[in-house]
């Protein structure tokens, strides 16, 4: 009996982990602009403290959400690499290219990718800077 009343208590905790979510490219609405989720480069995640995801078609539309937050109601901040499309990276370790080269689809031009390296590869050849999630935060806060 008593291992009855522990499923549903697994279950439930399970439902409040905080973590990624998968999120439906081309069905899901960004949870700050409401544009369609399509694009798969340089798509974002926001999972508070009790696990809730909230997407967004971009890393600037997540930022703009930001600032109505708490920033202990934060859990994870994700960003989608730009050179694995799908695959969602923590954003505060992330390396972020303002580049009107590579546009994004807010028009911010930003993307993001896991290493340094990547974005000064991806930077070669073209204009742009690049950014760590402080500075970018930073740059956001002044425009």
């Amino acid at each position: 009996m008593k291992k009855l009343l522990l499923i549903p208590l697994f279950f439930l905790l399970l439902a409040c982990t905080v973590g990624p979510s998968k999120i439906a490219y081309g069905e899901q609405s960004c949870h700050f602009c409401r544009m369609t989720i399509v694009d798969k480069q340089h798509a974002a995640q926001f999972v508070n403290d009790k696990g809730k995801a909230y997407n967004f078609d971009a890393a600037e539309c997540m930022i703009n959400y930001l600032n109505g937050v708490d920033d202990e109601t934060i859990g994870m901040l994700l960003v989608t690499d730009y050179k694995q499309p799908e695959v969602l990276i923590d954003a505060t370790s992330a390396t972020f290219i303002i580049s009107e080269d590579i546009p994004s689809p807010m028009g911010a031009n930003l993307s993001a990718t896991s290493s340094r390296t990547e974005a000064e590869g991806m930077l070669s050849g073209k204009t742009g800077e690049l950014y760590t999630w402080d500075e970018l935060l930073a740059y956001f806060e002044n425009l």
